[in-house]
């Protein structure tokens, strides 16, 4: 029976960002969530236990003060969590994270047959993770997965490409990324959330794990988007359509 490692990212949930008066981003009132994409791995590592047997287990590493995401991720199907918190564990850059994933399951959650991540996280998206994690790792990475199945000690996968589909096959243990469309994440009830306190929790403490690479990205600022409006009116006979090509020309949109 395999065990599974599903990665997953607490980030700000967008909904609550605000545009400030100078352009800047507020975000003061905001929340935070299990990142979409992870929501999808989350959901297809539980399908797969439900399929094959086994445990899986969700890992993430951030601040302390993320714990609240740590039950979300239990309620969605998980058995047990591994949480590597500290302060500093912040705005980390993708090698980062993959550096600090690879630390935890090679002190704490190995053996394992499968680790699988969301195509990239809805806050950065750079989606480097898995692939940087498989690497550290040294285990076969299988991308952009749309469906994925377990059969004979492999891990079977559909993969979207710009010609079509592809299947590919790789040993156990290996890493899979997946898409959003792989599945339907589950709404946690009531029931749900109640059982989650109840589940296993690992929590890791920076000074338990090797020293990580520093950042190499430094963010200098963040703007909201803006948008000029010219609200120029053109009319429907052919001279006014002409006087709209004109101006698409000149806008170098065209």
């Amino acid at each position: 029976m395999p065990t599974i490692i599903t990665c997953f990212k607490w980030v700000i949930d967008e909904a609550y960002i605000r545009r400030g008066s100078s352009g800047d981003l507020d975000f003061s009132a905001v929340d935070y969530k299990i990142s979409d994409y992870d929501r999808n791995a989350i959901e297809e590592a539980v399908k797969l236990k439900a399929v094959h047997g086994g445990t899986v287990a969700s890992l993430t590493v951030g601040v302390p003060e993320a714990t609240k995401g740590i039950k979300d991720s239990l309620s969605r199907g998980p058995d047990k969590a591994f949480f590597a918190a500290d302060a500093s564990f912040n705005n980390l850059e993708p090698s980062q994270t993959a550096s600090l994933l690879a630390a935890v399951i090679r002190s704490f959650i190995t053996p394992y047959d499968l680790i699988l991540c969301g195509e990239g996280s809805s806050d950065l998206y750079t989606q480097q993770v898995g692939p940087r994690l498989a690497e550290i790792l040294q285990i076969p990475s299988i991308s952009f997965v749309q469906k994925v199945e377990l059969k004979d000690g492999k891990v079977v996968a559909e993969r979207r490409v710009e010609e079509g589909v592809e299947v590919v096959e790789a040993p156990l243990p290996a890493l899979v990324t997946v898409l959003p469309d792989i599945n339907v994440p589950r709404i946690p009830g009531v029931k749900d959330t109640l059982m989650a306190s109840k589940k296993p929790v690992v929590t890791i403490k920076k000074e338990d794990l090797p020293p990580f690479p520093a950042p190499c990205l430094e963010t200098v600022e963040m703007k909201a988007a803006k948008m000029d409006r010219s609200c120029e009116k053109f009319g429907t006979d052919a001279a006014e359509i002409a006087r709209f090509v004109d101006v698409l020309r000149k806008k170098a949109l065209i």
